[in-house]
């Protein structure tokens, strides 16, 4: 099925029924992510798989009580860096020097130019520039699901700071940024699972400037 398929398929899933989803999917929505582009190829934001039950039940207050992520099969929780440091800003470039048989230092100019200007910015400027890159491995991700019909809840109706503290994120130098909570849909007991997608009019939507 073509993608526009994919996405008229898939819906914010309210109530999931709790079957499991088959490892080598989850596997396959997670590399999705992982190949996702980002900013100067830097993949400032990881990926944290929770399937576990009782993991998910201390998730599930800090996510005020929503019943997907118990009732999800797995969460993956996309983590960014709370800060760029020299050793983030080099470890890619490093890795692209080594896997692709580039010169050594054939980016310094432009690695170095980029660190200087994170070197101006805030942590909280950091932050909120990996976050925007997790974002785009998470609609990705949305998007690998829906291709192999596995069910994906974003959320972001989650106290940050307590899941942080909850998976020891700080001592990763990682920020939670969203939830994707993976499943199947109950279709009995789930009320949005048969209204129509509704979306902006693309006439609304598209500015067009030709």
């Amino acid at each position: 099925m073509s993608l526009i398929q994919d996405l008229q398929w898939r819906y914010a899933t309210k109530k999931m029924n709790g079957q499991a989803v088959e490892q080598a999917k989850v596997d396959q929505i997670i590399e999705a992510a992982r190949l996702a582009p980002t900013s100067s190829g830097l993949h400032p934001f990881k990926i944290i798989e929770v399937s576990n039950p009782e993991l998910k039940a201390k998730i599930q207050p800090i996510a005020f009580g929503q019943s997907q992520i118990v009732d999800a099969s797995h969460l993956l929780i996309f983590a960014a860096y709370d800060e760029y440091t020299k050793e983030r800003v080099d470890a890619p470039f490093l890795q692209q020097q080594v896997e692709r048989g580039l010169p050594e230092g054939f980016a310094d100019d432009y690695k170095n130019g980029l660190f200087a200007r994170f070197q101006t910015q805030t942590k909280d400027a950091h932050f909120d520039h990996a976050a925007r890159q997790a974002y785009i491995g998470f609609g990705i991700a949305i998007a690998a699901a829906a291709e192999l019909r596995v069910d994906a809840t974003p959320m972001e109706g989650f106290i940050n700071e307590q899941l942080d503290e909850l998976l020891g994120l700080d001592k990763l130098g990682l920020k939670s940024v969203t939830i994707l909570a993976l499943g199947y849909r109950d279709e009995k007991n789930d009320w949005l699972v048969n209204l129509k997608k509704v979306r902006v009019n693309k006439e609304e939507f598209v500015i067009n400037l030709n």
